[in-house]
């Protein structure tokens, strides 16, 4: 039995299925500002501050209920505020007591907001 970490040392990467591609260009990466790495007839593919996320467009798609991406960032109401002003609405979540921007805070420190892509990708940014 191997008892060293298979992937504790291997960069990890994020997907995303979308049903429009230029539509999902533009979100990710006018709106969000992540870089555009390359793209091919399988994906667009974004660096995400050193992540690689890569945008998949198919056929039949249905968005899940829940957070599929999300990022940490330093100061969460300053992120949201920017994200608001680029035309992102935020998600408010029946029994959460979300403050006025939609920030949600589950315990002292850690603070979550959720917001949305063209397809109903659930996706967040945080600040802990």
């Amino acid at each position: 039995m191997n008892n060293q970490p298979i992937l504790a040392s291997a960069k990890a990467g994020c997907f995303v299925c979308v049903t429009d591609r230029a539509r999902a260009k533009t979100f990710y990466g006018q709106t969000l500002g992540l870089t555009l790495k390359h793209e091919d007839g399988f994906a667009i593919v974004f660096d995400s501050n050193g992540t690689t996320l890569r945008v998949s467009p198919v056929k039949d798609f249905r968005p899940q209920p829940f957070t599929v991406l999300g990022w940490e960032v330093p100061d969460i109401k300053v992120t949201v505020k920017a994200l608001a002003g680029a035309g992102i609405e935020f998600v408010r979540v029946d029994g959460l007591p979300q403050d006025e921007l939609g920030v949600w805070s589950p315990a002292a420190g850690i603070f979550v907001a959720w917001f949305k892509d063209p397809d109903g990708n659930m996706l967040s940014v945080a600040q802990h």
